[in-house]
C-alpha cells in the first residue's frame, strides 16, 4: 500500500482539486466503465447518478438503486464521493439525515469486477473493505491548511468476490 500526503487547495468541487484530477486521470482514464451515484457535475465517469435532478448527472436515483441497476461485477471502477457530513447533506441535497453508507458500498462491490477499482473520497481511509473482497492500494491525504478538513482519498482494487456478493 502506498500512502502519499500533498498539499493542495481546497474546493467544493472534489474533483476539480489538482491533486485528485490528476489521480482520476491516473486511475479512471476515459471513464469508460466506470460510474458514480453521486456524481453532481464534474464526474469523469461514463454512468453518472445524482440525486439532485439539477445536475448534469445522466440519472438521478437514490445511490444504491443506481447501482442496483448495474449486473455483477459488470464494472471497470466505481466513484464514491457522497457528502461528508450532515452539513453537506442539507447543502448538497436539502436532507437532513445522513445518507446510509453501508448499502451504497455493498452494492458498488457487487458491481465491480475482480481486478476494478473502488475509489472513496471523504474524511476516512475505511473505504470498503477487506470484507468486501477489496484490498487498499493507496491512500492519499490532501491537507487544505487552516480549518478545514483534509481530503482522504482511498482506492481499492477487487481481489477476490465474496459469496455475498453473488
Amino acid at each position: 500500500m502506498k500512502l502519499i500526503r500533498v498539499w493542495d487547495m481546497p474546493h467544493r468541487f472534489t474533483f476539480k482539486i489538482p491533486t485528485v484530477k490528476c489521480m482520476l486521470r491516473r486511475f479512471v482514464g476515459n471513464g469508460r466503465g466506470w460510474a458514480d451515484p453521486f456524481a453532481n457535475n464534474r464526474s469523469p465517469a461514463e454512468h453518472t447518478n445524482d440525486l439532485n435532478p439539477d445536475t448534469a448527472a445522466t440519472h438521478h436515483k437514490d445511490a444504491v438503486a443506481f447501482l442496483a441497476s448495474f449486473a455483477t461485477r459488470s464494472l471497470e471502477g466505481v466513484l464514491l464521493d457522497p457528502p461528508y457530513s450532515m452539513h453537506q447533506c442539507v447543502v448538497t441535497y436539502g436532507v437532513e439525515r445522513v445518507i446510509a453508507l453501508t448499502p451504497v458500498f455493498d452494492e458498488a462491490a457487487r458491481v465491480v469486477r475482480e481486478g476494478g477499482t473502488i475509489i472513496s473520497f471523504g474524511w476516512n481511509s475505511n473505504g470498503v473493505g477487506v470484507g468486501r473482497g477489496f484490498d487498499i492500494i493507496e491512500v492519499v491525504l490532501i491537507p487544505h491548511g487552516g480549518h478545514h478538513n483534509d481530503t482522504i482519498v482511498t482506492v481499492e482494487r477487487k481481489v477476490a468476490t465474496t459469496p455475498a456478493m453473488l
